[in-house]
């Protein structure tokens, strides 16, 4: 079972990853690609949008307030130093913070730092899959993308959508690390403890963090009516 969130310097070494192998992406793959999970983008839009939330991030995590986003800021021509200059950026102001200092953000959870160096993993991991990379996060930090979502954004998910209708309780299994999380109605619904006979969603960590996002990929195992309408209903901004 996986402990999460880590400890929030834990996610350093993870974005220093998965950065690196965003960078690599773009260095070996057609700008021009489409990406077919963010309708109309190509990779060049694709990395314009991440490199920008990147500095966006690292300002946020400056100043700990909140900042004007404005991810519209064209990439240089050179894409690949460009995204490159967006991570270091962010890797420094997260190494020089201290995560228990307050700060603004945008989830479910305590207002610190410590929000953001989970956040950035999580964004970086689901763009990397979106680039079409081979490259893939150990299955425990798939795992706690998935609590994030359920434990940070679904208690928010009224900022970006409706509230999810679900007719009975709900329980996700990460088949791969052994991981379970149980979502409750309500409003919004809310992690909770096991129910018996709740419907179920199975699949390995990383595809059902990426079902949860909207993106395609393998089937889950699916069963009941409040399974296929969790994985109906949007969750995340």
């Amino acid at each position: 079972m996986t402990t999460m969130p880590f400890p929030a310097r834990g996610y350093l070494p993870v974005l220093r990853e998965l950065t690196g192998a965003f960078a690599e992406r773009l260095r070996t793959a057609d700008p021009a690609a489409a990406v077919p999970d963010c309708g109309g983008w190509t990779l060049a839009d694709l990395a314009t949008h991440l490199g920008n939330v990147h500095r966006w991030a690292a300002t946020v995590v400056r100043t700990g307030e909140v900042h004007p986003q404005n991810f519209s800021v064209a990439a240089e021509a050179d894409l690949v130093p460009w995204y490159a200059e967006g991570a270091r950026l962010l890797l420094g102001e997260l190494e020089a913070a201290d995560p228990e200092d307050a700060c603004w953000h945008f989830g479910g959870t305590g207002k610190t730092k410590a929000f953001w160096y989970r956040r950035q993993v999580h964004e970086t991991a689901v763009h990397l899959a979106d680039s079409g990379s081979g490259h893939a996060p150990d299955p425990a930090v798939a795992a706690d993308g998935v609590d994030e979502v359920l434990g940070a954004m679904l208690p928010r998910v009224t900022r970006w959508h409706a509230v999810p209708r679900l007719p009975g309780p709900v329980t996700l299994r990460a088949t791969d690390t052994g991981d379970v999380w149980t979502v409750h109605p309500g409003e919004p619904p809310a992690l909770g403890p096991a129910v018996p006979g709740a419907a179920t969603v199975e699949a390995p960590a990383r595809d059902l963090l990426l079902r949860l996002w909207k993106r395609s990929g393998p089937d889950p195992r699916v069963t009941g009516e409040a399974a296929e309408a969790l994985l109906a209903a949007p969750l995340t901004p």
